[in-house]
């Protein structure tokens, strides 16, 4: 089966999940590539106006039919509903800088007040003259400074092949102007492994709440519209491999 097939039934796959309703899940195949996504919102009882403080759940596994080592993540691209929002008022800020040559440990203890977001990665490494290994790490979500008047998100994440080193991955969030997404973000994936490595699961959750001014707000917010709220996500992959994907979490108002 040709790239061009796998890749329009995988958008037919996912339209035909949009049609039922329950798109939070799917996966598709493009080429020897298997990629799955999932994408959870809570609590799911939301205002119809304004905002309430969510969390956002993701799950993105990427592995090859035979088993081989999957090509490398080179950007990931997201569309975010224009019916969330971030705050950031009040919550502390957390530097490239102060983040760098920590471990997962150090960084959340030097940046306690920043992180909005956990989560897991691992990846498979195949270095020449040596068999494969998965590693694994600790992701950490931290409020950046703001660039350009948008928030921004600092990833970490910590590789120990061929030797320990940190991973910071910088993510500005830009406000667009769309029918249905109001924010953008562009992430450049740095190298695994100085080269050798591929990643093969994210898991990521982010949303917390706390009080400012003598209320209770949080990082993410959002309020219900249509009955669901909706994220478009685009990943590239050093081989030229293209997988989009849209993700839906329904969402109800209080009766």
């Amino acid at each position: 089966m040709s790239r061009a097939i796998r890749r329009a039934l995988a958008v037919a796959a996912v339209l035909g999940l949009l049609a039922a309703g329950t798109a939070y899940a799917i996966q598709a195949e493009i080429g020897n590539t298997v990629v799955s996504a999932t994408a959870a919102l809570t609590p799911r009882s939301l205002p119809a106006h304004g905002g309430a403080p969510v969390t956002v759940k993701s799950s993105v596994r990427i592995r090859t039919r035979d088993g081989s080592q999957p090509p490398a993540l080179k950007t990931l691209t997201f569309l975010f509903d224009k019916h969330g929002f971030i705050e950031t008022k009040g919550v502390p800020v957390c530097t490239a800088a102060r983040l760098a040559g920590t471990t997962p440990a150090q960084a959340r203890q030097r940046c306690a007040g920043a992180l909005v977001g956990t989560g897991t990665g691992k990846a498979r490494v195949t270095m020449p003259g040596r068999p494969a290994v998965t590693i694994s790490s600790p992701l950490s979500f931290f409020n950046g400074p703001p660039s350009g008047g948008n928030p921004t998100l600092i990833a970490h994440a910590y590789e120990t092949v061929p030797a320990p080193k940190t991973l910071l991955v910088p993510i500005e969030i830009k406000r667009i102007r769309g029918a249905r997404y109001g924010f953008r973000v562009e992430i450049e994936m740095p190298p695994i492994a100085e080269g050798f490595g591929a990643a093969t699961l994210a898991e990521a959750s982010v949303g917390r709440t706390y009080k400012h001014g003598g209320r209770r707000v949080g990082y993410l917010n959002a309020r219900c519209a249509g009955g669901r709220l909706q994220v478009n996500g685009a990943l590239h992959f050093t081989n030229g491999d293209y997988f989009p994907a849209t993700l839906v979490s329904a969402c109800h108002t209080p009766r």
